[in-house]
C-alpha cells in the first residue's frame, strides 16, 4: 500500500491549480471595468430628420408589387370612369362606381379550371367572391394595376360580361380577346371565366 502522504504529494499539483484558477476568477469578478459607456440611441432622432426633410408624395403604398411598369396612379380615380359622379356629405364630387348598383343582380359564373358554377353578385369584384367560394384565386395590387389576378372570359369580349373599375393595364383588343382582371372586374351577365390567365 501507498503511503498517505506520498499519495497527497501526487495530488498537489492538481490542488495548486484548482486554488490558482479560484484565484483568478475571484481577481477578475472583483475588476470594475474601463468606465466605458455605451452612446445613447439616435436612429429615432435620425428618422425624425430624414421624414422631415422629404417631401408627401403621391406613390403609392408599399406592398404593390405591380407588373408591367404600373404602380403608379391612373388619370381616372379610383372608384369610377371619367364623367360618373356623385356627392360627398361635404358636397364636393365623388366618383361612382360599379359597385354603386342601385339593385344587386346575381349571375351565374362558371370558374372552369375549378370546376364550379356559382352565383356572383354585381356588387363585388370577382376576385372577392371567388376567395369567399375559398378559392386561393391569383392576384398581387388589388387595384387593376397589375395583371397578377388576369382571368380569360371564354365566352367573348370581356367588357360584354364584366365592368372594370379603373382597370389600367389590359389593352383594348386584350379585352376583346376576353381578358379581365378579376380584382377590379364586377359582373355584368353569365359567363365562364379561366382563371389565372393572362394575355
Amino acid at each position: 500500500m501507498l503511503n498517505p502522504l506520498i499519495a497527497n504529494v501526487a495530488n498537489a499539483p492538481a490542488i495548486v491549480l484548482g486554488a490558482l484558477a479560484t484565484l483568478t476568477v475571484l481577481f477578475v469578478s472583483s475588476l470594475k471595468g474601463t468606465g466605458w459607456e455605451p452612446t445613447t440611441d439616435i436612429s429615432d432622432e435620425v428618422l425624425e430628420r430624414r421624414a422631415s426633410a422629404v417631401p408627401e408624395t403621391d406613390f403609392p403604398e408599399p406592398g404593390n408589387r405591380a407588373i408591367g411598369g404600373g404602380g403608379g396612379g391612373g388619370a381616372i380615380p379610383a372608384g369610377g370612369a371619367e364623367g360618373e359622379e356623385g356627392e360627398l356629405e361635404d358636397g364636393s364630387a365623388a366618383s361612382a362606381g360599379p359597385a354603386d348598383v342601385e339593385e344587386v343582380e346575381h349571375f351565374e359564373v362558371e370558374f372552369v379550371k375549378q370546376g364550379e358554377t356559382v352565383e356572383l353578385s354585381n356588387d363585388q369584384p370577382i376576385l372577392e367572391q371567388g376567395e369567399d367560394q375559398g378559392w386561393d384565386l391569383p392576384y398581387a395590387c388589388r387595384q387593376g394595376q397589375c395583371v397578377s389576378c388576369a382571368g380569360h372570359i371564354t365566352d367573348g369580349p370581356s367588357e360584354d360580361f364584366v365592368e372594370h373599375d379603373n382597370q389600367q393595364m389590359l389593352e383594348e383588343a386584350e379585352l376583346d380577346d376576353g381578358y379581365t382582371l378579376t380584382c377590379v372586374a364586377y359582373p355584368r351577365d353569365s359567363f365562364s371565366i379561366e382563371t389565372g390567365e393572362a394575355p
